[in-house]
């Protein structure tokens, strides 16, 4: 590994960069609180072309490759998917020859280590750094000093303010270097760097340890160090809560530091800023890139305000990844000032300055004046501030943007709707597709040529194997080889044993209320009640596949995954069902678990309540894969049934506008839709039963949810919508050659969702740049 890193970053060589002729127009910074690469080993084999001599290589010296691929570790750099894509993006960006660099945090113990304890989940620490990390590059001389707390002092000269942070408490954050290698372009090399937080001296105060205060003295290291722990740490307490606010400002600080300093290096002025390099905010984690870049031109560069803002606007642009009110980050005032003091102010003034210009403009408008200040009520509002802040503002699914536009951010859309622009969510398919199912691979190859590795429209070329039943009958036995691979898997690591022949139902995703697990969980319990009732009842056989983390905090999900493990325990060794049902919880779902799941799947759970999910990434990789697709109209669901037409994806449910409709008129009583359905009452009763409970109680808070609380995410109103579009993918399995057809329609399909596809529009519309040309 540390050979193969050595290579990459070699190949630099061959582009000099320092020649203005050489250099990219433009640099593009992407700053994101999680990038969740998975393993890179095979993903540099594939980019640069030498997996089959490596393997030949290791061959001789009797080394199995997949046996050493599966040695490396999955960094722990994210959590799902806002981290996956922001990697895919990577991937993406170096392909198309766009000078693209992550910029994010090097935690020491990710997020957690998923482990499943008599069916509940427990949090360990990640200890993916323990070996080291053969990929990374860290460069101690690039440190940047991050100030928090302390006074600003504030000083008239020559009639203009100046402002001096003083009695601060430094930081130093150390950069790491993770090189991103392009596929089939090995002369351009981009760069995700991380952050890690170290104190300033690493000295131990060695008076204070021979005085007995051992703790004393160490407190202070391991109080920094804390910064880059983990990710996401648990924020239901103040001290928790810094610490998040720490990290966002860590991270924006250390990278906006580097890239000015690079930037003065290479023009001298920061005046031509914006024209030559553009900083990319995921979500709200970064949105202090717009605050941090005004301190940097103002107090370090001496720009007036107008100057620097104008700057600031024009090299900032902003991703909305959720319309969830309780995502939305907001922070109490006193802990930003206390924490960020020269920050809150200038965050002060953007805020005054804004009011001012919306009085102006609006000066009859109660309502915009309610919703669009960034500060109001003690709270820093941080979308509010990345709206304001950035040139572009994008939602990241057509129904998701129209949600941003029309409800959540409606009012600025009317003051800056010229900002607004959709651009749909893709995924990296040399990654989810070549990598991860090379048999699949081997096939479309061999029928449509190798094009559809650089140009994924070329995928739609399958399309005329629609009516081959020698090509469906060999996609049907490369799926066939995928499950029984999964299957091996599952029962080397849980003992349980499944059929490859069965129908895989995959529901793998972060566990959340509004994802709804729960419905699925419903289901399966439904099926399993209707066999022992009447063995006749269902056809078939299924295997019903779930994965993902909840929050440390979020008790809810915790018991969402615990009743899956009691629906799977009474199931998988019920034997009155004759093996027709499985149920299997895959442990630590990541990256490297995807890569198996996702060529495995027969069927695609999306089933989030409509007008929920922003996009979803999950949905793209099953397509390509060949699974078909079951879900609401929500997120990217929408463009995959424009892509695929109604007869290749399973719709039901609720719109996004019915569930609107049903909240702002209050229609809906969940105790309907119980007392209207025998199934639906006898499934919920045994929720609270001693047939599903351990513990007195056990599911109290799930069935409280659904009944006491009035479904807020519309599970029970779209169970019976749900159960009927099941049935008649059920249908569509048992009739293989209408599945296998339809499977072919949706990776011929898929090419559009490819990150290429993404980045090109974000280059064009967003960071305007240019791409490499695909003839």
């Amino acid at each position: 590994m540390v050979l193969l890193r050595e290579e990459i970053s070699l190949s630099r060589a061959f582009i000099n960069y320092a020649d203005p002729k050489n250099r990219p127009a433009k640099q593009v910074y992407y700053f994101s609180m999680e990038f969740l690469i998975g393993k890179l080993l095979h993903n540099y084999l594939i980019n640069i072309g030498i997996q089959d001599i490596v393997a030949e290589g290791l061959e001789e010296l009797n080394i199995d490759l997949q046996e050493l691929l599966a040695q490396e570790c999955d960094a722990g750099l994210g959590n799902g998917g806002l981290g996956r894509l922001a990697a895919c993006f990577l991937d993406s960006m170096a392909f198309l020859g766009i000078a693209g660099h992550g910029n994010g945090i090097r935690y020491k113990y990710g997020l957690f280590e998923q482990k499943i304890v008599n069916g509940y989940q427990t949090e360990v620490a990640d200890h993916w750094l323990k070996n080291g990390y053969p990929w990374e590059v860290r460069k101690p001389d690039k440190s940047v000093v991050i100030k928090y707390k302390g006074k600003v002092r504030v000083e008239n000269i020559n009639d203009r303010l100046v402002f001096h942070h003083e009695n601060y408490e430094p930081v130093l954050a150390v950069p790491y270097d993770i090189p991103i290698v392009s596929y089939e372009n090995p002369f351009l090399v981009n760069n995700l760097r991380l952050w890690s937080a170290e104190p300033l001296s690493s000295e131990l105060d060695l008076a204070l340890f021979n005085q007995g205060n051992f703790t004393q003295a160490l407190s202070n290291k391991s109080e920094v160090e804390a910064i880059s722990y983990i990710l996401y740490p648990e924020d239901s307490n103040l001290a928790g809560r810094e610490l998040r606010l720490k990290q966002e400002y860590f991270f924006v600080a250390a990278g906006l530091a580097t890239i000015v300093r690079n930037y003065k290096k290479n023009h001298g002025s920061l005046r031509d800023f914006s024209q030559g390099v553009s900083i990319h905010i995921n979500d709200t984690h970064p949105a202090l890139c717009i605050p941090e870049l005004m301190r940097i031109l103002i107090d370090e560069e001496g720009m007036d305000w107008e100057e620097s803002w104008n700057i600031t606007v024009d090299a900032i642009s902003y991703t909305n990844h959720t319309i969830m009110p309780e995502a939305l980050e907001k922070w109490p005032l006193d802990l930003f000032r206390n924490l960020l003091p020269r920050i809150t102010m200038i965050i002060e003034e953007i805020d005054r300055r804004f009011k001012e210009k919306l009085l102006r403009r609006f000066f009859n408008s109660e309502e915009l004046f309610r919703s669009t200040p960034i500060i109001k009520e003690g709270q820093i509002y941080m979308a509010n501030l990345a709206m304001i802040g950035s040139h572009s503002v994008n939602g990241v699914a057509k129904l998701h943007t129209e949600i941003l536009k029309k409800h959540v951010f409606k009012d600025f859309h009317r003051i800056f709707g010229y900002k607004f622009t959709n651009l749909t969510n893709g995924v990296n398919h040399r990654r989810f597709l070549l990598t991860a199912n090379p048999l699949l691979s081997e096939l479309i190859t061999e029928g449509i040529g190798p094009g559809w590795k650089t140009n994924a429209g070329e995928l739609a070329e399958l399309h005329r194997f629609k009516e081959d039943s020698a090509f469906l009958d060999r996609l049907a036995q490369v799926k066939y080889q995928n499950k029984l691979r999964l299957a091996e898997i599952i029962a080397k690591g849980q003992g349980i044993q499944i059929d490859p022949h069965s129908l895989y139902d995959v529901h793998v995703k972060r566990i959340h209320a509004y994802k709804r697990q729960l419905l699925n969980v419903l289901k399966v319990m439904d099926l399993y009640n209707r066999l022992l009732a009447d063995p006749g009842s269902v056809q078939g056989t299924y295997t019903f596949i779930f994965g993902g983390k909840a929050a440390p905090g979020y008790h809810y999900a915790k018991s969402i995954i615990k009743l899956i493990h009691v629906i799977a325990d009474k199931i998988n060794q019920e034997p009155r069902i004759k093996e027709q049902l499985k149920v299997v919880f895959m442990e630590n779902f990541n990256v490297s678990s995807a890569e198996r799941i996702y060529p495995a799947a027969d069927l695609s759970e999306q089933i989030s309540t409509a007008g929920k999910e922003a996009s979803g990434t999950g949905n793209m990789k099953f397509m390509m894969n060949g699974a078909l697709t079951i879900g609401t109209l929500d997120g990217a669901n929408v463009e995959i049934r424009e892509a695929v037409g109604e007869d290749h994806i399973f719709i039901f449910g609720l719109t996004a506008e019915e569930i609107l409709a049903h909240n702002l008129n209050r229609t809906y009583r969940s105790w309907d839709e119980y007392h209207a359905n025998p199934r639906l009452e006898n499934i919920l009763e045994q929720l609270i039963s001693k047939q599903f409970m351990e513990n007195d109680g056990e599911f109290r808070t799930v069935y409280d949810s659904l009944l006491l609380y009035n479904d807020e995410f519309f599970v029970l109103k779209d169970f019976a919508a749900y159960m009927k579009t099941f049935g008649e993918a059920a249908d569509r399995y048992a009739a293989q050659e209408q599945w296998l057809r339809s499977s072919l329609h949706n990776i011929a399909e898929s090419g559009v969702f490819s990150t290429d596809r993404t980045i090109r529009e974000y280059a064009h519309q967003v960071w305007r740049v240019r791409c490499r040309r695909m003839d």
